[in-house]
């Protein structure tokens, strides 16, 4: 498959190439804590949009009237799309809501950064990070429904949100890592694994297949843009999957070992970036620059205190430069042409409150 990019590994520069050390003696520069007066407004626009009975999945970027959270928003996509790649905004009055209004307000101002896609088959554009009980070593387990580690990965997406509903009893840690960063360290290391990431690689879909697609897709892991820049798509656990099917290429030694070292190097604490979520935190990381991962988590045993997140997946319309190959050959394109995430024919858009 041509993905129209010339292969010439190179070290790239910019404010999303960084350590996780660097970042904790940084933390004032991305944890933003909402004020009391944000906090209200947030309160009365939540209940004013809650009254008119709007559909969540009909929320637009307008429809949210808060107008003291217009910096805050503009200050998250220019992290997100020009900027170190994630934001962390805490103080989401999550404990005096139901879950309709934390959706309400985490889908508001989701869409005021960029458009809600599709995340999985049943097109869920508000998705429920919790432990359902599913079989992750199964083809078409999805790790965001179980206690288990995640590996270091990253979304089919511009921008990944997380908003903390209910925390774990015990772990369920974030951690995350520039993608760039690492791409810089195994160019030093060893350039010839670098190049072999630059070469499509192929992944499972786990049964996620849109229109006239195969059951597998194939992109490369590192894709230097024409401007200079580098994005990153990296799901090794799909890479492995996709090995059930016979017509795809078996992985060589030598992408293995690029993978090992690429996942060696997001596990060291001298490249990561560990924090915890708190109710009412929203993360929000960009998948071309931030690769993440969660630590196991233990969850409580009442039902109603278990570990749950809402997740949004968001198309920025001035998000940085992706190849042809994201839109042409493993997603679709929003109409402005942006990564449409995970689209099976027949099925409508929608935002449901429970896991399922």
């Amino acid at each position: 498959m041509d993905t129209g990019i010339a292969i010439s590994p190179r070290p790239v520069t910019g404010p999303f190439v960084w350590t996780g050390p660097e970042m904790q003696r940084r933390r004032d520069e991305w944890i933003r804590d909402l004020t009391p007066a944000q906090i209200a407004e947030l309160e009365a626009a939540v209940a004013a949009l809650d009254a008119t009975g709007i559909d969540i999945a009909g929320i637009g970027p307008d429809d949210l009237r808060a107008p003291s959270l217009a910096p805050l928003v503009a200050e998250a996509r220019q992290a997100l799309t020009r900027g170190r790649g994630f934001i962390l905004i805490r103080g989401v009055p999550v404990d005096l809501w139901s879950a309709r209004q934390c959706a309400i307000a985490y889908f508001g101002l989701g869409a005021k950064i960029g458009e809600p896609v599709s995340q999985n088959a049943m097109g869920h554009i508000l998705g429920h990070v919790k432990d359902v009980g599913v079989d992750y070593a199964r083809p078409t387990g999805r790790g965001y429904q179980t206690a288990a580690r995640l590996p270091y990965h990253t979304d089919s997406s511009d921008v990944v949100g997380l908003l903390c509903l209910k925390p774990s009893k015990a772990g369920g840690l974030s951690s995350i890592a520039s993608s760039a960063a690492i791409h810089n360290e195994m160019l030093r290391r060893d350039p010839t694994l670098v190049a072999a990431l630059m070469q499509p690689v192929y992944r499972d879909r786990r049964g996620e297949v849109p229109a006239g697609a195969r059951e597998w897709y194939a992109v490369p892991v590192f894709n230097p843009t024409p401007d200079g820049g580098l994005v990153t798509t990296y799901v090794r656990s799909a890479m492995r999957k996709a090995q059930r099917f016979g017509d795809v290429p078996r992985l060589t030694p030598e992408i293995e070992a690029a993978c090992d070292l690429l996942d060696s190097l997001a596990e060291s604490p001298e490249i990561h970036l560990d924090m915890e979520f708190r109710p009412g935190d929203i993360q929000f990381l960009s998948n071309h620059w931030v690769l993440h991962s969660r630590t196991a988590f233990e969850d409580f045993a009442e039902p109603g205190r278990r570990r749950h997140l809402f997740r949004l997946w968001l198309a920025c319309a001035d998000g940085p430069m992706v190849p042809e190959v994201f839109t042409a050959h493993w997603q679709g394109a929003t109409a402005s042409g942006r990564p449409s995430g995970i689209r099976v024919p027949g099925v409508p858009l929608n935002a449901p409150l429970d896991a399922t």
